[in-house]
């Protein structure tokens, strides 16, 4: 086993990567869907052919189960979750992972809890936007410009938040997961 891995598809489960918009797929390294074809995947909806077709793909005679999932194949195989489709951020073309980026943020010696969306902009139909929650003792002494000029310096350009707001907390289930779905409503909610 491999730290922070899914691990190795089991016998007799056919798990691949593919390109969420082109569906053809995709090589080692290469961040993409995982689409699985093995016995014990479902058969699909009942009566509901139009889910079907959303939800299943065919590649070299087999029926593929789309995931919704977003991995990584490493050079022995193992998969390694990076994050959901439904995340996805696309600006101006560009594919951005709101984890990926999350992750980078963190090593920000101010940055606490930050939490990644898709915001609306005109000019590349989505922008990345940060929620950040600083650490107590550097309250004051950065501000939201320091953030994206900091993201600018350590990722991608078309990675970098290009919208980073304060916020005092950000919100979390029972279990202390962020809920970023209620971030992002709340950003469709002040941008319709």
């Amino acid at each position: 086993p491999k730290p922070q891995c899914l691990g190795i598809p089991v016998y007799d489960v056919d798990a691949r990567i593919i390109d969420p918009t082109t569906l053809s797929e995709l090589t080692q390294g290469e961040i993409g869907e995982i689409v699985v074809h093995a016995p014990q995947v479902m058969q699909g909806y009942w009566r509901n052919e139009a889910a079907n077709a959303q939800t299943f793909i065919h590649m070299d005679g087999k029926r593929f189960l789309r995931t919704g999932d977003l991995a990584r194949i490493d050079e022995d195989g193992y998969f390694f979750m990076m994050d959901r489709l439904k995340r996805m951020i696309n600006a101006s073309g560009f594919k951005v992972w709101p984890a990926e980026v999350e992750a980078l943020m963190y090593k920000h010696p101010a940055i606490h809890e930050v939490c990644v969306i898709g915001a609306m902009d005109l000019k590349r139909g989505e922008t990345v936007k940060a929620f950040v929650v600083l650490k107590p003792e550097l309250e004051g002494q950065v501000n939201e410009q320091d953030i994206a000029t900091w993201a600018h310096d350590h990722m991608a350009a078309y990675k970098t938040p290009r919208l980073v707001e304060f916020v005092s907390s950000l919100p979390k289930s029972g279990t202390g997961k962020i809920l970023w779905r209620e971030l992002q409503k709340r950003q469709a909610e002040q941008n319709p």
